[in-house]
């Protein structure tokens, strides 16, 4: 894309935005990237939180926040892009972009969701500026069967790609279920995680289901100085032989 197009895309992602007061602009290091990623956010957090009043779900509006563990499983990426390369990958909660425009310079073929559609414009707004072009999108919510349903007629995948998605225990049934159905057989879940009690009970579940992983650990540096000293746990999830789901056709 042509730098006066692209910068035409971008004040129209932005303006799409107007309902979220002001932006603030960010230069984001990823450890294996050499550009900062630009992104921007809403600085308002109190305009956010009266936006879900009405939300059935009341999901905080944690898109807007830059997570140590999206950048840890961004450098991850940068550090392996054939994880990625060539590959058919969905994101489980795009936040403000970062692990999808490192995934789309990668070569990725992406589909990115999340529950709030503003982030998925900052996610087009920071793949653009990134890898020069806009992942698909799709707003989800894992935890509703329809919403599954809609988003396996695009699968099973041979990449899943998740950041910080389990804050909480109601979390754990819904992912580790979407995990089984919506993965390849051969297909492999980069999940990342900042030691929180419902990861760590997530993944003790995982390898009871025949899932097997490996382990990367990233300490920094992180947007935010006070997030100094958190390490983020980058797992790469595979079944093993064993599983039951290791050789269905999915879907």
């Amino acid at each position: 894309m042509e730098e006066t197009e692209r910068d035409v895309r971008s004040q129209a992602l932005v303006t799409t935005l107007a309902n979220m007061g002001e932006l603030r602009e960010e230069s984001v290091v990823v450890r294996g990237v050499a550009t900062p990623l630009r992104v921007i956010r809403p600085v308002d957090t109190d305009l956010l939180l009266d936006r879900i009043v009405d939300d059935p779900e009341q999901n905080l509006p944690y898109w807007a926040e830059l997570w140590p563990s999206g950048v840890g499983l961004a450098s991850e990426i940068a550090a392996e892009p054939a994880f990625v390369s060539g590959k058919r990958a969905v994101e489980l909660g795009s936040g403000v972009g970062i692990t999808a425009a490192v995934a789309l310079a990668a070569g990725a073929d992406l589909l990115a969701t999340d529950y709030a559609p503003e982030s998925l414009v900052l996610t087009r707004y920071t793949c653009l500026h990134h890898a020069g072009r806009e992942p698909e999108t799709m707003q989800l919510n894992w935890r509703e069967e329809a919403d599954v349903a809609r988003l396996l007629e695009d699968g099973p995948f041979p990449v899943v790609i998740a950041a910080d998605v389990l804050y909480e225990q109601r979390d754990i049934a819904p992912l580790l279920d979407l995990f089984e159905r919506l993965v390849a057989p051969d297909g492999i879940v980069l999940l990342a995680h900042p030691g929180r009690p419902p990861a760590k009970r997530f993944l003790e579940l995982a390898r009871n289901a025949g899932w097997v992983s490996t382990v990367h650990e990233y300490m920094g540096p992180w947007p935010d100085a006070n997030d100094f000293g958190i390490v983020v746990f980058v797992h790469r999830l595979q079944r093993s032989e064993s599983s039951p789901g290791a050789g269905r056709n999915g879907g």
